[in-house]
Parts: structure tokens; C-alpha cells; sequence
């Protein structure tokens, strides 16, 4: 009874439909930073352990000269609770067993094993990805390695940073009501179309995701340079939010109703010449 209280926890967990959809971005590093997509934005003091490696991104690594200070990121094959699951059951069929060996009790389990499977693998894929355990970041690799290119650094102004905290609302409001027409115009053509097909999971799975209450606690000037006629900012933002995913019944699933919750992560803009900022890429903390 115990290893099946055990494994129904753990497929809960597992399985639950909110865990996918925290927030704007669902949690995950993607979007283009110009030349500097594969390079990791400098620490700031609201976020002094720099940001994670771009997950998504369509910018060609390597492109305009740029040298990553990590490794380059991919999307691992074994990605997702699925993949975990699918490459347990092939495993399982191999050595004589399969998801539904034994019945109810064994399947469960089955999946209580294969959950801790998906970890080992996922984590991993992760060094393989990222290269191993990484050191603090700085602009140069370690080891006398050569340093990341120079940038046209500009400055950046009072009326720049309410525009970068505005957008946070923004993003997340529209995020919150499946606002595409006006996501389209604060954000990159690029970060609307992942934004697109992470709503249109939360469509298929009868889920919605609602961000309210969003409030900036600090942000910081990662980085902010020019390059091609185009202007780009990255800032460390630390807000607080209530972030709670709902059923098709209204019944929440993730999240507790009027409990705010915070996070911290890098947002990069981008500007022509003359224009305003749109966000161009979200990257989480390492």
C-alpha cells in the first residue's frame, strides 16, 4: 500500500498540467539576443548567478561571430515527462518487463521507476548539453579561452527601464488572456510564435494559466549594446506575481488562488533605430 501511495504521489506530480505553464514562457530560456544569443549575459545583483543557456532559439549557433562563454544549447530528444516514459517502456520491453507487467500494481510501479528514470536521464542530458558543471560566468571563458565579442555599449535612461517594466505587465496580462494580436506588439515575431504554441498546449490540455498581480521588485542592467542598426537591453528582473493554472471547471490545478509567488529572470529587448522596445528573448536563472 505504501509503494502505491508512493507511486500515485508521483504520478500526480508528474503528470499535473500546471507544472507545464508557469508564467509567460512557461518557464523556459528562449528567444535571440542579436550576436550574443549563445553568450551568457553578465550577473547582476538581483540575479548574481547569471542566466541559464538558451533553450530555443533561431538564431544559428555560431552566427555573427559569436562565441558562447557555455556550451550550445539544443533541445534534448529525451525532453519532457513523455520522453522519459516512452524510453522506460522501450527499456522495460528489452529486459523482459513493459509498462503493464503485473497489472495495476505493476504498472504504477512501473511509472514510479520510470519517474526517477526521466530525472537520471534529464539530468544527464543536461551536462551533456551544457557541458558539465559550469563556473561562475564572466565575459571571457575560463582557461584563457578567447573572450566573448566587444560591444557597442549605449546607455540606458529612465524612460527606457519604465519601458522594460511596462512590457513585463504587459506580457503577462496578454499571456494571462491569450492575447495574441497584442502580444504581436510588444514582443519579436520570434518569442510570439513560442508563446503561440505554449497557449495553444494549455487549449488542448483544457487548462489556463492566469499571471495577476504582477509586481517589479528590482531590476538591474545586465547588459546593453548596438549592433546592425538594432539596439538591445538585457535587464535581471525580480517580480512577484499570483500565478495559478486553472481547469475547464475553474478549479485550480497549479497555483493557490490570492498566494503570490517570485521569480527572477533575464529579459533581453530589442530597438531600430527611432523605435520602441519589443521583447526579444526570456532567459531563467541558473
Amino acid at each position: 500500500m505504501r509503494r502505491l501511495m508512493i507511486a500515485a504521489l508521483c504520478l500526480a506530480f508528474a503528470l499535473a498540467p500546471g507544472l507545464a505553464f508557469a508564467k509567460a514562457g512557461s518557464g523556459l530560456s528562449m528567444g535571440s539576443r542579436g550576436s550574443q544569443t549563445y553568450s551568457a549575459p553578465a550577473p547582476t545583483s538581483s540575479a548574481p548567478y547569471g542566466a541559464a543557456p538558451m533553450q530555443q532559439s533561431i538564431t544559428p549557433y555560431g552566427s555573427s561571430g559569436s562565441q558562447p562563454t557555455y556550451g550550445q544549447a539544443t533541445r534534448s530528444p529525451f525532453g519532457g515527462f513523455m520522453g522519459g516514459l516512452l524510453t522506460g517502456g522501450l527499456i522495460g520491453m528489452f529486459f523482459g518487463g513493459g509498462l503493464f507487467h503485473h497489472g495495476l500494481f505493476g504498472l504504477l510501479g512501473g511509472l514510479f521507476q520510470l519517474l526517477i528514470l526521466f530525472w537520471v536521464i534529464r539530468f544527464v542530458a543536461g551536462m551533456v548539453m551544457g557541458g558539465g558543471a559550469r563556473p561562475p560566468m564572466t565575459h571571457a571563458m575560463p582557461g584563457g579561452a578567447a573572450p566573448r565579442p566587444p560591444l557597442h555599449e549605449i546607455t540606458i535612461g529612465p524612460a527606457d527601464y519604465q519601458a522594460f517594466e511596462q512590457t513585463l505587465y504587459a506580457i503577462q496580462q496578454a499571456w494571462s488572456q491569450h492575447d495574441i494580436a497584442t502580444l504581436r506588439l510588444i514582443a519579436t515575431p520570434e518569442m510570439v510564435s513560442y508563446f503561440g504554441e505554449q497557449l495553444a498546449e494549455q487549449t488542448s490540455r483544457g487548462v489556463r494559466n492566469i499571471v495577476s498581480d504582477v509586481h517589479l521588485d528590482a531590476g538591474d542592467l545586465s547588459e546593453a549594446w548596438s549592433e546592425e542598426g538594432r539596439d538591445y537591453a538585457t535587464v535581471s528582473m525580480r517580480f512577484s506575481m499570483v500565478d495559478v493554472t486553472y481547469d475547464s471547471a475553474g478549479r485550480a490545478v497549479s497555483g493557490v488562488p490570492g498566494q503570490r509567488v517570485a521569480s527572477t529572470e533575464f529579459w533581453t529587448f530589442l530597438r531600430v533605430a527611432g523605435g520602441r522596445w519589443v521583447l526579444s528573448a526570456i532567459q531563467q536563472m541558473r
